[in-house]
């Protein structure tokens, strides 16, 4: 997006370069089947504070004395977990790049959730991008924000995570962890923080206390960095038996607590007015149906990765939803094609992330990015496409030559 970097960036692109990429991206790890993209953004000044202020203006309504109450609904009873803190250790704000009427590139919030997010990936993904296409020849490119380096990040990680405890009683927790879609990131992060990445059948409990096997010893299992999504889990519940369940009370701690994942999600929209979010009602409060349908976007609450979201709607659509409750009407963001490829304009999504220690204030540390051609922004969706995919935001400051 930013004219000089863009510019020279596709000028020494190659083909050679871009699987180079790939195999440097994935050395030492496992099979990634995500899409990433050729290029990362490059976020303008005026871009990135208006990202930071969007931020801003959610955290402000995540921190009101009763955003709980405004909340509590959001949460299905079968999924309600016992022993919830006070805040979410993560956030994740995803925010689609478009234009106002005076042509200046503005951030709209598409999604958010008060879970996990790419968080060690993203590091290694932008150190890639450096590399191979050889970035730091024109300027310092850093993917963070709030003027934090790489090994301050990686503190910031290992404080929240780790918290008091040894790296072996702390675990990366998935419902299938080593084969899961964004199983690289778990890699990563035990890689910099020294924590196991354990499935949920990899856990046991005894006396109300979680354990896992490692080398034949047990070991006493104090935190979770939890991974788990419940609605992937939804139809293997026997695996609960098998491990332990979550909606019990068991002697551990949760980073971050599941409820957070259903607490800030979709359900939070609604409450949110400001410049940066459009307007976005639960569907059960709406009584007229907007004339124009076609600006607006239909999405289940209870779902992730733009599972079930309905882009073109129509009033047998919504006739047809039988839980409106649990569904809300969003005025679309029209994405604009702003990252420019060797053929046209591909359009793009920003995901800030944040990391919340307790006792102190959410910290706007780094970025995800995801460019697209279609309707959805999703990798999923974007899987026949060139430019397009997974990649990362990077902010730069002029070398002095």
């Amino acid at each position: 997006m930013i004219h000089t970097y863009r510019e020279y960036f596709n000028r020494n692109f190659t083909r050679d370069k871009y699987v180079s990429f790939l195999q440097m991206l994935g050395k030492d790890y496992p099979p990634v089947s995500i899409r990433f993209a050729e290029t990362p953004i490059f976020i303008p000044e005026d871009l990135k504070n208006q990202l930071i202020e969007a931020g801003e203006e959610i955290i402000k309504l995540i921190k009101q004395p009763d955003f709980k109450t405004l909340t509590e609904q959001s949460i299905p009873k079968e999924w309600t977990v016992p022993n919830e803190n006070d805040h979410p250790h993560f956030l994740a704000f995803d925010f689609g790049i478009s234009k106002d009427e005076k042509g200046r590139l503005v951030p709209r919030l598409i999604e958010m959730q008060g879970f996990p997010s790419l968080f060690g990936f993203q590091l290694h993904l932008a150190d890639t991008y450096k590399e191979v296409f050889e970035l730091n020849n024109l300027a310092d490119f850093s993917p963070f924000f709030n003027g934090i380096d790489q090994q301050e990040y990686i503190a910031l990680l290992k404080k929240v995570i780790l918290g008091p405890y040894a790296p072996e009683e702390v675990a990366l927790m998935d419902i299938d962890a080593p084969n899961q879609k964004t199983a690289i990131d778990f890699f990563v992060t035990a890689k910099h923080l020294g924590i196991r990445i354990l499935s949920l059948t990899d856990i046991f409990k005894e006396n109300g206390q979680l354990f896992y096997k490692e080398q034949g010893k047990k070991i006493r299992l104090r935190r979770i960095y939890n991974r788990l999504i419940f609605d992937e889990v939804s139809t293997q519940q026997d695996l609960f038996k098998i491990s332990f369940d979550p909606r019990e009370p068991v002697d551990v701690e949760w980073i971050t607590h599941p409820n957070w994942f259903y607490r800030i999600s979709k359900y939070t929209m609604p409450f949110l007015k400001n410049e940066f979010v459009p307007e976005t009602r639960f569907l059960n409060t709406i009584a007229s149906i907007p004339a124009d349908l076609e600006n607006y976007v239909l999405k289940p609450l209870f779902s992730f990765a733009g599972m079930g979201v309905i882009i073109d709607v129509t009033q047998t659509d919504i006739e047809e939803i039988a839980d409106p409750e649990n569904w809300i009407l969003q005025r679309k963001v029209n994405y604009e094609p702003v990252v420019k490829s060797p053929d046209g304009y591909v359009k793009a999504e920003i995901r800030l992330l944040y990391i919340w220690p307790d006792g102190e204030e959410p910290q706007l540390c780094i970025n995800l990015a995801r460019l697209s051609r279609g309707k959805m922004i999703g990798v999923r969706y974007n899987a026949d496409f060139d430019w397009v995919g997974g990649t990362v935001g990077l902010m730069a400051q002029e070398i002095d030559n």
